[in-house]
């Protein structure tokens, strides 16, 4: 059982594991932070999560009344002039200060739980 839960790990450089180790850790950073303005209805999927110290992703997919099935993807840069957004492909916009409000606070609560999640993993594995 460990073997095969350690395989994709085996036989790779540095390298290859940190790519992986990294794409884990997003995937699971970015399901915990979908949870972040409440629990996910049922066959609706939900992302939040930091792609680098200025960008953050808000992704969403659900399946409307019609049965056709929607994706949004909001990307948030933070800059030092302001915090601008943009949707599926749309010019930029800068964010109002009540949005901006609302994406600090999602901020906050997904470092709380990024902390509450990884923290105990990086303590065990520090030298």
């Amino acid at each position: 059982m460990i073997k095969k839960l350690l395989s994709p790990l085996l036989g790779q450089d540095d390298t290859q594991r940190g790519v992986f180790v990294y794409r884990n850790m997003l995937r699971d950073a970015a399901k915990i932070g979908g949870q972040v303005f409440g629990p996910i209805p049922a066959g609706q999927r939900r992302e939040f999560f930091c792609l680098d110290e200025h960008t953050w992703i808000w992704h969403e997919e659900w399946t409307d009344e019609r049965r056709v099935q929607q994706i949004r993807t909001t990307r948030y840069d933070v800059r030092p002039h302001g915090i601008f957004k943009v949707q599926d492909g749309h010019p930029y916009k800068h964010v109002s200060d009540e949005e901006a409000k609302r994406l600090y606070g999602a901020v906050h609560e997904y470092r709380r739980r990024m902390h509450e999640k990884f923290d105990p993993i990086a303590s065990s594995v520090a030298v």
